[in-house]
């Protein structure tokens, strides 16, 4: 081993190595990492992200370790999430479906039907906040949930989403192609060819493109589900996807031109021509990243009711 790797792996060490020494198992390693409770750095070369052994020691020097990091990425089911907020889990279902409660992940169980997972400790917040109150004791929900889920709302495929790709887009890191290949890998092909029309800007985001998780082998029904479930459908979702999509690549070009870096191997297979090269307009103002649209209303229903105009049902 050379000298080089040896100080690699004394200074830093493998997931699965950190997994052991935090006491966590490796699901939930991976989601302290996605939540940002565990730090990661970059791995040499194409080996993956590794973990500082000084943020091991930190870790485990932490008040209530491993408990504490271990409580923090604890994740339920409705049933268990039903008890931990004392409602009924009809209950707990309406509220998830209609966007109060937010997946943290999903599998699909052996006759394919989503399981939705969640925080312990958010659900617990959620509980904890007394504008909630009327959402888990009144006898009746409010008329506007009511009336989303009689036309079929169900918002809890759509906040996964939008949560994962704030997982994903932080794990990029400050590589704006890993941004937008983060991005583009929850908007159907289609609608990445029509925003990146050019088949080599596409090659850099399949070379970076993150993997998501699994679920099946490959072309089975359950994964053919669970792509779908990874795919933005709602229109105001996929525009909003392909809105930042757009701004991520403007980001990309304008630092690829300012570190000239050399760029991967094209695809193979003939390009078309370049055209005749012309004077290059003044660079356009680039527009603000677009805010997501409004799926989710935050905490405290009731007043975001009010907002709108509109008063609860008794």
């Amino acid at each position: 081993m050379s000298r080089t790797g040896t100080t690699t792996d004394r200074l830093t060490c493998a997931p699965s190595r950190a997994a052991r020494e935090l006491d966590l198992k490796r699901g939930e390693f991976d989601l302290a990492v996605n939540l940002g409770l565990i730090r990661t750095v970059p791995g040499e070369g194409c080996g993956g992200r590794r973990v500082a052994r000084v943020e091991i020691d930190r870790l485990c020097s932490g008040e209530g370790f491993p408990d504490t990091l271990r409580r923090r990425v604890a994740i339920v089911g409705t049933t268990e999430g039903a008890r931990l907020m004392e409602v009924a889990p009809t209950r707990f279902t309406r509220l998830a479906r209609y966007g109060l409660l937010v997946p943290v992940t999903f599998y699909l169980n052996r006759y394919r039907t989503v399981v939705w997972l969640y925080l312990a400790e958010e659900l617990r917040q959620f509980a904890a906040e007394r504008s909630n109150a009327p959402l888990l004791r009144a006898r009746r929900t409010p008329v506007e949930i009511r009336e989303g889920l009689k036309a079929g709302m169900d918002r809890r495929p759509r906040n996964w989403r939008g949560r994962h790709v704030g997982f994903l887009t932080r794990d990029a890191g400050d590589d704006p192609w890993a941004r937008a290949a983060a991005v583009a890998c929850l908007l159907d092909p289609a609608d990445v060819a029509d925003v990146v029309p050019d088949l080599y800007e596409r090659a850099l985001l399949a070379d970076r493109r993150p993997r998501l998780p699994a679920h099946g082998a490959p072309g089975s029904a359950t994964a053919e589900l669970a792509e779908k479930l990874m795919t933005a459908s709602d229109p105001d979702e996929v525009s909003w996807f392909r809105a930042d999509l757009a701004h991520t690549m403007e980001e990309a070009r304008r630092r690829h031109l300012v570190t000239q870096g050399l760029p991967p191997t094209p695809l193979p297979g003939p390009r078309p021509p370049a055209p005749d090269p012309a004077p290059a307009p003044d660079p356009a103002p680039v527009a603000e990243r677009p805010a997501p649209p409004e799926s989710t209303p935050p905490h405290g229903l009731l007043s975001w009711l009010r907002r709108r105009g509109r008063r609860p049902a008794g």
